[in-house]
């Protein structure tokens, strides 16, 4: 199976979807869309829209999906078995406000224009 998995840094949402490849040991490609231009072009001209994450699974995208919707898709599909596994990270929201702003206090952002 081929995975490219388009990513945050740090995001809750992108940590959910790494938090489902680790809880199924699957190797995937985990490009970074924030501190790399092209491939947050990439993403969007991939998946049609600009929001993520957004995962590729053997030429599937899954645009602007949860960890939760990542494993309910390989599931249904029967690329996973089901397991046991807690995932490491929520993989069914967001970040908190309180994340949010640490993240914003430690960083420049990049702006896409």
């Amino acid at each position: 199976m081929k995975i490219k998995a388009y990513l945050k840094p740090t995001c809750g949402w992108s940590m959910g979807v790494r938090a489902i490849m680790d809880k199924h040991q699957l190797e995937y490609e985990d490009i970074d869309i924030i501190n790399n231009p092209a491939n947050y072009a990439e993403m969007v001209e991939k998946s049609g829209q600009p929001l993520s994450p957004c995962v590729e699974i053997d030429g599937v995208m899954l645009a602007d999906v949860s960890g939760e919707e990542v494993e309910q898709y390989m599931l249904a599909n029967d690329l996973v078995k089901a397991n046991d596994s807690e995932a490491a990270a929520p993989t069914d929201r967001g970040c908190t406000d309180e994340e949010h702003e640490k993240m914003r206090n430690q960083s420049n952002p990049i702006r896409f224009f």
